[in-house]
């Protein structure tokens, strides 16, 4: 095999190790979860592997790990055919992976996560001995973090470094990253991704990312990957290629909604204004803080932090499903609790994160989903308590059309359908009808390109009609895409408001870190 005599070549200069796959095929059931695909990470490489949801790059990047056992296809590693029969044997080899969660036991410390993550754990720990050795270890490496803290006082950025750092204080040369800077700010993310390039350029690491965002891909990854429907499609280098070259390959042929473009407005009235919202956590602590807030008509106030700050116990309470401990809400000026009537009557809707499960019944039929708004209202209730079946299909049939929802009849429960096929449907419902207030959370978290066009044009739609739209979002590029205003929430509290158009990424970054 010509690659077993080329790779050794590059292994004496570099403790990065290079890995192929050959023919990677993966198939459950009916289904083939990967398709003949052959992918080369070069030792050294910051090399992007890029997919839409269900484009077999989790297959893929299990297969490697060995999680799974590919159907066919092998896996060289430094250019020798190897069998990874399970994640053991990929980390004797020096695979690793930093996965989109953290793995880390909130209640010990960085000290002891490390070293408890060891394969050769002795039965009495020398602990003296164990936090010099890491002082040594670390002293070498481009970034460290508290050691002898319990890691749930570790901010987000600080963890996924521990998570990082952990896979290197193993002794791991290949590393897989899943979404690394999900939970961080811009500001972290530049700077965890630069040091791992530095450690690519410098030999000593090899990177396989995972990742949705393009700006990451072109700033640090040097060559890329391409998936679709279990295929790859293409792939190159980084400087060579342009983010809507790499866009096609990810989507094909499909067509995407054009977003509508911005209307101006100018002295318009606040419709939604949040005044002094004070909620708590599960946990009876404090999570939302005297927030107040004030959003336009025709504006969209975009609401960015880091995860766990507090927003998404601020749009349970807009939502009636958390009680608020102080404050109002008010809209148009009138006092507004957030309940069935008087979302009516103020015309107030609104997409939460995880609609299937915070906005829909997953065993009733898409046609009864769409009808919660109007199922009390003819021409499908005829009074008396009844309703008439007729009316509430023919009502579904015209927001599946409208909204483009695949799916294969009304009657169909919603729970089988797609993520972005719920979204779609339960975004039809909350707009099949006048909008004064639209309050959306995570609108696009996990889901296709068109789906994102899709409903990122929807709400756009919305705020052009005249509508007041808080959305709440932790894609950055979102917010800056979609806002007017962006207002940062860190641990509880708005910190940071500005128009879109007189700020910066970098700016709204170190607000999300806490230094405003």
């Amino acid at each position: 095999m010509t690659a077993v005599a080329t790779a050794p070549i590059e292994a004496p200069q570099s403790r990065a190790i290079g890995l192929e796959t050959i023919g990677m095929t993966k198939i459950f059931g009916s289904l083939v979860a990967l398709d003949d695909v052959s992918i080369n990470v070069r030792p050294g490489s910051f090399h992007a592997l890029l997919g839409e949801n269900g484009a077999g790059k989790s297959t893929l990047v299990k297969c490697i790990m060995g999680f799974y056992q590919p159907t066919r296809g092998t896996v060289l590693v430094n250019g020798t055919e190897t069998e990874i029969a399970n994640p053991k044997i990929a980390r004797d080899l020096g695979i690793g992976m930093v996965y989109q969660h953290f793995t880390l036991v909130p209640s010990l410390t960085a000290t002891e996560n490390l070293v408890i993550a060891r394969a050769d754990v002795p039965a009495v720990i020398d602990w003296k001995k164990e936090r010099q050795s890491l002082d040594a270890l670390f002293d070498k490496m481009p970034f460290r973090v508290p050691l002898n803290v319990p890691v749930s006082s570790l901010a987000a950025g600080e963890k996924q470094k521990l998570e990082i750092l952990k896979q290197l204080y193993l002794d791991q040369k290949f590393l897989i990253l899943d979404e690394p800077t999900s939970v961080l700010t811009p500001g972290e993310a530049d700077e965890i991704l630069g040091l791992l390039r530095t450690m690519t350029d410098a030999g000593d690491l090899t990177i396989l990312m995972i990742s949705h965002k393009f700006r990451e891909v072109t700033a640090f990854a040097d060559e890329f990957t391409v998936l679709r429907r279990g295929q790859r499609v293409g792939g190159g280098m980084t400087g060579q290629v342009s983010v809507q070259e790499m866009s096609k390959m990810m989507i094909g042929d499909m067509k995407l909604r054009e977003q509508a473009a911005r209307k101006e407005f100018t002295g318009q009235p606040v419709v939604l204004d949040l005044a002094g919202i004070c909620a708590d956590g599960d946990d009876g602590l404090p999570a939302v803080s005297a927030v107040n807030l004030k959003v336009h008509a025709g504006e969209i106030v975009g609401i960015a932090g880091v995860s766990g700050n507090g927003q998404s116990e601020l749009i349970e309470t807009l939502s009636g499903q958390r009680e608020l401990s102080d404050g109002r809400f008010f809209v148009h000026d009138k006092p507004y609790e957030p309940m069935r009537q008087q979302m009516a009557k103020l015309k107030v809707f609104g997409l939460p994160e995880e609609p299937l499960r915070n906005a829909a019944v997953p065993k009733m039929s898409v046609a009864e989903n769409l009808a919660f708004r109007s199922f009390d209202q003819p021409p499908i209730s005829k009074g008396r308590g009844w309703m008439s079946p007729g009316p509430m299909r023919a009502k579904a049939r015209e927001l599946i059309a409208s909204y483009r929802v695949k799916t294969p009849s009304p009657d169909e429960p919603i729970q089988n359908l797609s993520g972005g096929n719920v979204q779609r449907a339960i975004l039809a419902r909350e707009l099949s009808t006048d909008v004064d207030v639209l309050i959306v959370a995570n609108p696009c978290f996990g889901l296709d390109f068109a789906s994102i066009a899709e409903i990122r044009g929807q709400i756009m739609d919305q705020r052009n009609r005249g509508a007041a739209v808080l959305l709440v979002s932790e894609d950055l590029d979102e917010i800056l895409e979609l806002a007017d205003r962006v207002a940062v929430m860190s641990e509880g509290q708005i910190t940071y408001v500005a128009r879109t158009t007189e700020t910066d990424r970098n700016t709204i970054g170190q607000a999300m870190a806490g230094h405003h």
